[in-house]
């Protein structure tokens, strides 16, 4: 029997409701702003930036973009974060990456404040996400938790492992799952014999950025997969994993797209909606 499709689109539009419903009831002050800036014109970051702006516009989030030229200098990018670090009717600072290459993306994130960094990518906020006391949750691996959460896909005690062992997507990701005390393996392109190791998964997630890289020899009966990862091929978008091949042995399974994808910018907004109770000193 073929696994269960995990529902990205209807849990990420489910969380974008409540949001709504919150914001909605916001009389006396102002809304929750995010501010995004894109340097350049590479073309899935426009499409990024423009659904993250639709997210906001629908949550009653208010949404301000910054489109800077390719070769802006980091003097000129730095100030403008600086700026609205100091803004205090913004709430979170997005800057889209990639980056043209003459600036340094490191140097960027750690510039923005980290109770506005609402991916959770400077040091300060993957440190307190280490040690369990985090500002903001990182979108993606949040998301994927989200994920399992709605449907009741327990963590506790399961062998988790994870493949990617990205600052923004892998690492982050196995903390979470060992938060939720999953028992947690991470994989990589020096791990041996990686088949061996994902066949004793109960909770896989694939997170390499390889088009069809986990097949269905590496799954054993029965685990959630869960893909992150997306690619751009002449078949359209793939991801990590054999989608159809995978889907006939797991048990629950996500589709790219359509699966993490849209969790991430659902998080996005929850982290922005935080930001802005942060700054009012109210509880989440």
């Amino acid at each position: 029997m073929s696994a269960i499709i995990i529902d990205g689109k209807r849990v990420s539009q489910k969380i974008k409701d409540e949001l709504k419903e919150k914001i909605s009831k916001i009389d006396d002050k102002r809304p929750p702003c995010l501010a995004v800036i894109l340097v350049g014109e590479d073309p899935a970051s426009k499409v990024y930036v423009k659904n993250k702006k639709l997210g906001c516009e629908y949550c009653g989030i208010t949404s301000l973009h910054y489109y800077l030229d390719e070769n802006t200098s980091m003097e000129e990018l730095l100030q403008l974060i600086d700026k609205l670090n100091n803004d205090d009717s913004v709430d979170g600072i997005l800057v889209q990456s990639p980056l043209p290459k003459h600036l340094d993306e490191k140097y960027v994130i750690n510039n923005i404040s980290p109770r506005k960094d609402v991916d959770a990518f400077h040091p300060i906020n993957v440190g307190k996400l280490m040690i369990g006391e985090p500002i903001f949750m990182p979108c993606t691996p949040q998301g994927v938790i989200r994920l399992l959460e709605e449907y009741n896909i327990s963590i506790e005690g399961k062998n988790c492992v994870v493949i990617g062992r990205s600052n923004i997507v892998g690492k982050p990701m196995s903390i979470l799952l060992l938060s939720k005390n999953g028992t947690v393996t991470i994989c990589h392109s020096r791990t041996k014999d990686l088949k061996s190791v994902t066949k004793q998964a109960d909770i896989l997630v694939a997170a390499i950025g390889k088009p069809n890289f986990v097949t269905a020899d590496m799954v054993k009966p029965d685990t959630v997969v869960i893909d992150v990862g997306i690619s751009r091929t002449e078949n359209g978008l793939k991801g990590d994993v054999d989608f159809e091949n995978v889907k006939e042995v797991a048990s629950y399974i996500t589709p790219v797209p359509g699966g993490v994808g849209p969790m991430t910018i659902a998080m996005l907004l929850e982290n922005t909606y935080k930001g802005y109770l942060e700054f009012y000193n109210q509880q989440v």
